[in-house]
């Protein structure tokens, strides 16, 4: 049976200046309907959920509604009224007729699970806290139509599953942008994807996204060759000889110019949408194998007595190795990004000692966007110095080239920052920071903001990082496709650390939210904590070692062997006096190598010791 038709958009245009946004746009809503709105940032995504709202006017064309149809708004950025608590703010447009017990059932059920204190003032809550304060409005007023604008933005992951099972049951018609390919997934049965200009739909939730994008654009590339035969025939036709003096001929020839130059500007297009970026590999051949260790690490706010002292670490004994590839993921509050401040410097434990390899060479992708200068040009953020050329991994790149590869037109190069939007002030972060991402990079918040295409070309471009990668994220699609371990912050100090992404972090946790971890007073009193490799942050008391553990252990001598017998015939090779003058690059490579190895071989004799220590502890030897 077909549900009813609650609002449609027939040959609406849009126009900004002289500059027509949308053409002939053609859309259909129905009752129940779960809308994934994909496109890239600046393809129109928050201009058409006015439109649906009626807040944008049309140009030309028709909007229909259904008489009586409510339609709630999710919007990016929320305003605070000076004194007004969240109840009233949550109660503001909402009719009197729909103040019941029910309602008030409904406060209770949205604002627990999103961490929304009813009774809060307004403007003393963070951005994070008005997000979700607008969402607990959104929701309670259970309007027809529900659209959503980044709803997990600024939300931890027990938070988003919340989120994902309110709306998975919610009766009512959803449309939704986010970044977040699982929640998208996990909630939507219909596809509106804006490219270019154009709406096209597809009546599959988003997880078939991937599949039928690809066969639109594969179609789309077999019309553009067609095409490209049809111009080719007729330049043909041009260059024998066949002149316009004839009437006749000249419309052919006006025709063939216009279909050359549309032709050039559709490929253009075309290949601007299927265009990735790689990333240079990092240069620390000969960076030492520990990047940084945190040696009994405590840190905390608030005064030693206070009840309400947040405890960020306790007794932390953690060690990053080069080439770790991690992330990290606890509600908001359990200290993440305090965690990232210490291992950069920037602030300093309470007890303990971070300590950082000297050649380590940091790149902060800071969420709060602090280096970009909104009355800088987007020119002059890339080149800083002045000039037309940007220094990739040591080679020069000319600034309007690079930003093409970042998804940008060249044409804006010079206007300022402060006019870019917030995904693509986040995707000109990534531009900057990974021309030159040094030998650790950190992502924090990388996701937020940006679109379906920014996201796939940021996950490739990170498959290709060769140094230490660090990502702070909520987006567990994304964590499963960058990281291969997940360091959890489960609140009151406690951190785990568990092999693998998101998925194996859930399967390995037994599947239980953060909310279910919290640590006993025992744990809490005691000293030290060392984080081990099967995700449990252990005492230093007596424990047997996990299978990982033992399986390093027993295998370590091997390596140990190979290292050495490695060296010794290095070392024989390099004595060859004639090795240079015959073969400077394999020279070169050799004592590039040799170093390597006695690093890599004075590493695993002192982990062979500390395991070895562990095992002995663990017997009672």
């Amino acid at each position: 049976m077909a549900q009813e038709l609650l609002l449609s958009l027939r040959d609406a245009a849009v126009v900004y200046g002289t500059v027509p946004f949308f053409q002939n746009m053609g859309m259909i809503i129905h009752q129940g309907a779960k809308i994934a709105l994909v496109g890239r940032n600046g393809a129109g995504k928050t201009t058409l959920m006015n439109m649906i709202t009626g807040d944008k006017e049309l140009d030309a064309g028709e909007r229909w509604q259904m008489p009586g149809t409510t339609i709630g708004y999710l919007r990016q950025s929320v305003k605070a009224k000076a004194g007004q608590i969240v109840l009233d703010y949550i109660f503001e447009e909402l009719p009197e007729d729909k103040r019941g017990p029910h309602t008030a059932y409904l406060v209770e059920k949205v604002c627990e699970p999103l961490g929304v204190d009813p009774q809060a003032q307004m403007d003393t809550l963070s951005g994070g806290q008005l997000r979700r304060a607008s969402l607990a409005r959104a929701l309670v007023e259970d309007p027809d139509i529900l659209l959503l604008d980044e709803p997990t933005n600024h939300l931890d992951l027990e938070t988003i599953e919340f989120l994902e099972d309110y709306l998975k049951n919610w009766r009512g018609t959803l449309l939704c942008i986010s970044h977040d390919k699982m929640f998208l997934a996990n909630i939507t049965n219909t596809i509106f994807w804006l490219d270019r200009g154009r709406l096209k739909t597809c009546p599959k939730g988003f997880g078939a996204f991937e599949e039928w994008s690809e066969s639109l654009l594969e179609q789309e590339e077999r019309e553009l060759h067609n095409r490209q035969k049809f111009v080719d025939e007729e330049v043909r036709w041009a260059s024998r000889g066949v002149k316009a003096r004839r009437k006749r001929n000249q419309r052919r020839l006006e025709i063939m110019k216009e279909e050359r130059e549309k032709l050039k500007g559709d490929k253009s297009a075309y290949h601007r949408a299927i265009s990735k970026v790689t990333l240079p590999p990092a240069d620390s051949a000969h960076s030492s194998q520990i990047v940084a260790e945190f040696y009994g690490v405590h840190k905390s706010f608030g005064a030693p007595d206070d009840p309400n002292r947040t405890i960020i670490l306790d007794g932390l004994n953690y060690r990053i190795m080069k080439g770790d590839r991690v992330g990290i993921l606890g509600r908001n509050g359990t200290g993440k990004t305090s965690f990232l401040r210490l291992l950069v410097g920037e602030i300093e434990p309470d007890q303990g000692k971070v300590k950082v390899s000297k050649s380590a060479t940091f790149s902060y992708f800071d969420q709060k966007r602090k280096d970009l200068d909104p009355k800088s040009s987007l020119w002059k953020t890339l080149c800083p110095t002045g000039g037309d050329y940007v220094e990739v991994a040591g080679k020069p790149r000319h600034v309007c080239g690079y930003l093409d590869d970042f998804l940008f037109d060249p044409k804006i190069a010079r206007d300022p920052v402060g006019t870019l939007s917030g995904g693509q002030q986040n995707r000109l972060m990534l531009a900057k920071i990974m021309a030159s991402p040094g030998s650790f990079l950190i992502l924090d918040e990388p996701t937020n903001d940006l679109d379906m295409d920014t996201l796939d070309m940021l996950e490739e471009m990170l498959s290709s990082y060769e140094g230490t990668l660090f990502v702070v994220s909520h987006d567990r699609d994304f964590l499963d496709q960058t990281v291969t371990k997940i360091l959890a912050f489960e609140g009151d100090g406690q951190v785990d650390l568990h092999i693998g992404g998101y998925s194996d972090y859930l399967e390995a946790a037994g599947k239980k939210k953060f909310s279910d971890t919290a640590r006993s007073a025992q744990d809490a009193k005691s000293p030290g904590k060392s984080i081990e490799a099967d995700g449990k942050a252990a005492p230093k008391s007596v424990v047997k070692l996990t299978y990982k553990l033992q399986y390093e252990l027993d295998n370590l001598p091997k390596r140990i062997a190979a290292l050495e017998k490695e060296i010794v015939k290095l070392e024989q090779a390099l004595s060859d006096p004639a090795l240079y003058t015959s073969d400077p690059e394999a020279f070169n490579a050799s004592s590039a190598r040799l170093v390597e190895a006695k690093d890599e071989l004075e590493q695993s004799e002192l982990r062979w010791l500390e395991l070895e220590d562990m095992r002995m502890s663990a017997s009672g030897g």
